[in-house]
């Protein structure tokens, strides 16, 4: 009888020799509130502050504000500008959370070292503890250099491949087509040459524990970065909730604004010796 360690091929193609997978590790969810796992779950769950109050699906703006960690009033201004996606019902503003995230998503682009900062401070996941993201979810077999892939679909299996060797990744197909369908509404990739594939939204009943997977190309390849730009670093960021993921987002792109950190990606050898590069920049930050 072949168990969860036997070579599995799945419908989209993915062979899955070192990943644990077993269909007993599926829990509920409900996108439409942001309420990832029923009460039989709750062993999993990580306290997710981008989750309104159990009886509503929506945000308050002292609520927003108080999430974010940032000024009301420049909170206010982007909302009237329309920079901030709101509904306003009975003359007040109401925020949905994963509209939240999305934005937040695209926000951090434009974010400096400080502004990023700000952001990972506000975003204190559980699952992580006093833990950097980078440290807790990122691991030495989890770098995989040289990555043999010349196609976004083909980095994309590969990445997951590789995020599966800690035998957290439960529902690989899941997650395949979950990143698929981010990256044909917008693609990651920056014109730097580095992208941050992930799912559009948190995965908690496909993934055992969040998990980075970072791996480079022999050259770059059209990921869909702006201007054209080809693409050569890959970091796939898998969480379980929201919180861990907007972290981790931050704290990658104070780490990728490092002087030299993108170089010495590009520079290295090995899986072990980016991942080494990694720890170290990282520990940089939090010094």
């Amino acid at each position: 009888m072949m168990d969860s360690r036997d070579l599995l091929v799945d419908e989209s193609g993915l062979s899955w020799s070192a990943i644990g997978i077993s269909s007993g590790h599926s829990c509920g969810i409900n996108d439409e509130k942001f309420s990832f796992l029923p009460s039989d779950c709750s062993h999993h769950r990580s306290a997710d502050r981008f989750s309104p109050t159990m009886s509503r699906d929506y945000f308050t703006l002292d609520e927003l504000v108080a999430q974010l960690g940032r000024d009301r009033r420049q909170i206010e201004k982007q909302v009237n500008r329309g920079v901030i996606p709101a509904r306003r019902v009975g003359g007040e503003w109401r925020f949905n959370p994963i509209e939240i995230t999305h934005w937040l998503e695209q926000d951090i682009r434009g974010l400096d070292d400080s502004g990023l900062a700000q952001l990972e401070q506000s975003q204190q996941s559980e699952e992580l503890g006093s833990q950097s993201p980078i440290q807790a979810l990122l691991h030495p077999e989890t770098c995989e250099v040289p990555l043999d892939a010349g196609t976004r679909p083909a980095v994309l299996q590969a990445l997951i491949e590789v995020a599966g060797r800690t035998w957290q990744v439960w529902d690989p197909a899941a997650i395949l087509k979950a990143v698929r369908e981010r990256e044909d509404v917008m693609s990651t990739g920056f014109e730097n040459g580095v992208a941050i594939p992930h799912p559009r939204n948190p995965l908690p009943e496909a993934l055992g524990q969040p998990v980075i997977a970072f791996g480079r190309t022999l050259s770059g390849i059209p990921f869909g970065a702006p201007n054209r730009k080809l693409t050569d670093l890959f970091f796939l960021v898998l969480a379980r909730d929201s919180v861990t993921h907007l972290q981790t987002l931050a704290r990658l792109g104070r780490i990728l604004q490092r002087p030299g950190t993108i170089e010495r990606l590009r520079a290295a050898e090995s899986g072990h010796e980016a991942y080494d590069v990694l720890i170290e920049v990282d520990q940089e930050v939090e010094g």
